[in-house]
């Protein structure tokens, strides 16, 4: 009977105890100390080790995007500094083109009614022709470029050059040296038109570029009676000599 009985209560006690984890795993508020006790040790290295590596790798890579973020704007940064000093670089280009002005040429210095005397007289031969005559009367070299542009009284239109006479070079005066240019007034034949008679006529001077202004004009004094001309009125270019400039 004894040994019945023992039975009896052991097999009560397994009941007991297995009815009392039924209960904790139902939830049912009841809680078993030793198992949540040995639960979180046993499941959370387990759940540590898993995540980890992820959160490690995760956080592994933000902290390398940032540094990645930080040395790609510091690599930009360094791309516009680069191309800062490439600008620089440009920059100092262009300021060396001026350099190339050493090798303009030297200071132009016109010849023209401040630093010249001008005569202009009608000659023999050839017939119905001028020479104009002038002298530098400077202290320094100037330059004669062109031919002179000439204006009888109000005239409103430019006597034409003598494309023949262009010289090779342009003609400079040293101080006290003359140039001359011939002057056709009218035709010979009597083919002209519109003649008139000047009574005063005004010489101007030709900058570096054609048609450019060369300075101050002069006025040389023309005969009493005048000089006569038509549309055929030309001028030749500036020329060295006198026999040159009556040549055309």
């Amino acid at each position: 009977m004894r040994t019945s009985r023992l039975q009896l209560l052991a097999a009560a006690g397994v009941t007991v105890a297995s009815l009392a984890l039924t209960a904790c795993q139902d939830g049912t508020g009841t809680r078993d100390e030793g198992a949540s006790a040995s639960q979180p040790v046993a499941s959370t290295p387990s759940d540590a080790s898993s995540q980890a590596p992820e959160e490690s790798a995760s956080g592994g890579g933000g902290n390398g995007s940032t540094a990645n973020g930080s040395t790609g704007s510091g690599g930009d940064t360094a791309g516009s500094g680069e191309s800062g000093s490439g600008s620089k670089g440009s920059s100092a280009g262009k300021g060396s083109a001026p350099g190339g002005s050493d090798d303009a040429p030297a200071t132009f210095n016109p010849c023209n009614g401040s630093n010249t005397s001008v005569s202009a007289a009608p000659v023999s031969r050839p017939v119905n022709h001028m020479l104009i005559t002038v002298k530098n009367t400077g202290s320094k070299n100037c330059d004669l470029t062109y031919y002179p542009v000439l204006r009888f009284d109000e005239m409103q239109w430019v006597p034409q050059p003598v494309e023949e006479s262009k010289p090779q070079a342009v003609v400079t005066l040293a101080p006290g040296e003359s140039a001359y240019a011939g002057v056709l007034l009218s035709a010979a034949d009597g083919s002209g038109s519109g003649g008139a008679t000047g009574k005063k006529l005004t010489v101007g001077f030709q900058g570096r570029t054609p048609n450019s202004d060369g300075g101050p004009t002069a006025i040389p004094s023309l005969p009493a009676a005048g000089v006569y001309y038509d549309s055929s009125l030309t001028v030749t270019y500036w020329q060295s000599s006198a026999d040159d400039a009556l040549t055309y």
